[in-house]
């Protein structure tokens, strides 16, 4: 087992930073958070992947979108109705702002350049602050293992999360396992064709 296990928040707390984000003045702001953390939240997006996103993919609402990562590696990830509307209602907004509207970047910052990890990352923790969260427990890679962990906690299996996340070695993704040994045992007694069989003796 490894020395240090992921960190991760619960689903009430990402609740909770999702609302906080909503509450943002002004209202650009407010979807332009609202946006990033489900998208985040929906795939498990690295940071530098997130802020990396190119609007042209989200024109059409797409259900996917490409995603490139670790080496120039790409993948597929879903979306989910709830981060395909956030991103739908952010474009419209962004479409009707002059400093964004020519940038390419899904989300770009203040002066209409790229967002950098930085600055995504100084929004998280006011966005924590303003949730009542301890802003030392969140950060963009705790977004990406809440997401991990809350997938395998209601069934996701390691194939599907090691392709979701963009794990290369599925041993990356088997870390999630030792958090939770009693999913494990719950998925043998639930799974195994032996599990409910009676014993006589």
């Amino acid at each position: 087992m490894p020395a240090s296990l992921p960190k991760s928040l619960s689903e009430a707390e990402i609740v909770c930073l999702l609302e906080a984000a909503a509450a943002v003045t002004p209202e650009l702001a407010a979807l332009r958070a609202l946006a990033m953390l489900e998208i985040l939240y929906a795939t498990g997006l690295r940071v530098s992947e997130l802020v990396g996103l190119l609007v042209s993919q989200f024109r059409r609402n797409p259900e996917v979108i490409l995603v490139t990562g670790k080496g120039g590696r790409e993948r597929v990830v879903p979306l989910g109705d709830t981060a395909r509307a956030a991103a739908a209602r952010w474009i419209e907004c962004r479409d009707g702002n002059a400093g964004f509207v020519l940038s390419d970047f899904m989300f770009p910052s203040d002066d209409g350049s790229a967002m950098t990890r930085h600055q995504f990352a100084q929004m998280l923790k006011k966005l924590a602050i303003a949730a009542d969260i301890d802003a030392a427990r969140v950060s963009p890679h705790k977004l990406r293992h809440s997401f991990a962990t809350h997938m395998l906690n209601r069934g996701a299996d390691l194939r599907s999360l090691q392709s979701l996340l963009g794990h290369v070695d599925i041993s990356t993704t088997q870390i999630y396992t030792a958090s939770r040994p009693d999913r494990l045992a719950g998925l043998v007694a639930s799974a195994h064709p032996l599990a409910s069989r009676r014993q006589d003796r």
